[in-house]
């Protein structure tokens, strides 16, 4: 498997603390940062590529990664979940926002035959 692209976003969920939410805000935010032209351009199946998800936030159990993995439009999801992203608590209201970081690592399994 060859990379062929890293994309990083970040989303939020200013009042709900819904990590998930926020989670997929972030895949989202990534994902229009890129344009997979080459399936296209070089007839390449996009079922072959397998996508690793990596979701950062400060309550990682608090993620369904099913719902996550939802978000990407091609591909083999594999998402993880692991301590990071920030929560900003807001004294006066008494809650907290979420802020989750997502990188997505995108491979192929080029061989001889298709590049």
């Amino acid at each position: 498997m060859k990379r062929i692209i890293l994309e990083m976003g970040m989303g939020t969920d200013l009042y709900g603390e819904d990590y998930t939410k926020a989670a997929c805000r972030a895949v989202d935010d990534a994902l229009r940062h890129s344009s997979l032209l080459l399936f296209r351009s070089l007839e390449l199946p996009h079922e072959d590529m397998e996508v690793y998800v990596t979701v950062g936030v400060q309550c990682p159990d608090k993620v369904d990664v099913a719902e996550v993995a939802a978000k990407l439009p091609r591909g083999k999801a594999h998402v993880s979940v692991v301590p990071g992203g920030q929560n900003i608590k807001h004294d006066d209201l008494g809650t907290t926002s979420v802020v989750a970081s997502v990188a997505i690592d995108a491979r192929y399994p080029f061989s001889k035959e298709n590049g």
